[in-house]
């Protein structure tokens, strides 16, 4: 149980410093990133990628 409450904290970590990164980007690098991500159906990175793009209300 505690083992796998401590795999769950870190990733719950990991995803709080990938979003911290993207939140980081350039709107120029942010924008690829987003392009890249396109797709449908969206995965994770594409998600946060879009969800700060509309933040700042850029788009592709």
């Amino acid at each position: 149980m505690k083992r796998l409450a401590r795999r769950n904290e870190e990733a719950v970590r990991r995803l709080a410093d990938i979003e911290l990164a993207i939140s980081a980007l350039s709107d120029d690098d942010l924008l690829d990133l987003g392009d890249i991500f396109q797709t449908e159906p969206r995965g994770a990175l594409g998600e946060i990628a879009w969800v700060e793009m509309e933040r700042r209300n850029i788009s592709l």
